[in-house]
Parts: structure tokens; C-alpha cells; sequence
């Protein structure tokens, strides 16, 4: 079981995505915890590191955990993926190891890895991505 925590940043029926450098698909912005972290404090660090702004703590929200066979990974292994969503200060740019963020609709599911897919049909049936 690969352990992951992604912000969930919806706007306009759209969701913010990331692309890693070297990589050929697009993740929901997050990662791997470290050490003993919390998924607060995984979510807040991944996401400074990865788009430069800083999650506002006391506005983050579980929205579900998902999980899939994980992308380019060993047969068998599973992504659980605890979603949140919250606000941030800052401009969002993508750092030293993201190579692009794009705002990707329902249509781009086939650009994401399985854990992420399982995400956009969820707010796909409710109405949030479009």
C-alpha cells in the first residue's frame, strides 16, 4: 500500500493538476507522508514543494480517501490517496520539480493515474468537475 495525500483544488468545474519532471502523466497535487507526519502536515509540505503556496491549516477538509492500482508501479501495489481541499496564500507556479500544472476537466481522465481517475468520477457525479 503506497500512503499519499493530494489537495484537491476545484475551480470553475475544473481541478488543479501537476505533471512531475520526467513524468508522462498528471497527479493531484500531494505525496508521500515522511516519517511520523501527519496528513496535515505531509498535505502543507507537499504542496509548498510542489506549487510554491502555503495551505491555510484551519480551512482544510477530508473530502474522501480513495484507492487503485497504482501507476508504474510493481503488479498488485494500491494508491489509498486521503483527498482535502483548502485555501492558500501565494500565486501558484510550479517548482524546481514540476514540470507543468494544468486545470483539467472531467475529459482529461485518461491523463491521470487510476487513484486520480476514481477521484474525478467521484466529483464528476456530483457536479463539481465538468
Amino acid at each position: 500500500m503506497i500512503d499519499t495525500v493530494a489537495w484537491v483544488r476545484l475551480e470553475e468545474g475544473r481541478i488543479l493538476c501537476a505533471r512531475p519532471r520526467g513524468k508522462d502523466v498528471f497527479y493531484i497535487p500531494g505525496g508521500k507522508r515522511e516519517g511520523a507526519e501527519t496528513d496535515l502536515q505531509t498535505l502543507i509540505r507537499e504542496v509548498a514543494e510542489e506549487l510554491s503556496v502555503t495551505l491555510l491549516p484551519d480551512t482544510v477538509a477530508h473530502v474522501d480517501t480513495y484507492r487503485a492500482a497504482a501507476h508504474a508501479q510493481a503488479p498488485g501495489a494500491v494508491v489509498s490517496m486521503a483527498c482535502y481541499t483548502a485555501d492558500y496564500t501565494g500565486t501558484l507556479a510550479a517548482s524546481s520539480e514540476i514540470e507543468e500544472v494544468a486545470w483539467f476537466r472531467y475529459d482529461d481522465r485518461d491523463r491521470v493515474p487510476p487513484v486520480d481517475q476514481v477521484l474525478f468520477d467521484d466529483l464528476h457525479r456530483a457536479g463539481r468537475l465538468r
